[in-house]
């Protein structure tokens, strides 16, 4: 099992214009609609932080919703190169 830590990339999820617009298409957050997918993947759990009670709601307000194959290509279109957290213990992913 694969704990994906601070999903929401320390805010920047909910900034990302892609994942706000599908989320749009479903009346959800981009917060919400990164969420989902990660729980849609096998063998992954999210473990987003939350800095409010409304904020926790929201993070569990992903189940009356279905990604189209369509959000899910735009998802995978989006950049994998960027690091928003490298703790003094993570390994050196750069070699």
């Amino acid at each position: 099992m694969l704990a994906a830590y601070s999903p929401l990339a320390r805010g920047r999820v909910p900034r990302d214009r892609v994942l706000a617009h599908i989320g749009e298409e479903h009346g959800k957050t981009a917060g919400q609609v990164a969420l989902r997918w990660l729980i849609e993947q096998p063998q992954v759990t999210a473990v987003p932080k939350a800095s409010s009670h409304d904020r926790r709601v929201e993070n569990f307000d992903v189940f009356d919703f279905q990604l189209t194959d369509s959000d899910r290509e735009r998802i995978a279109a989006l950049r994998k190169d960027r690091r928003t957290i490298d703790p003094s213990w993570a390994p050196d992913w750069e070699s």
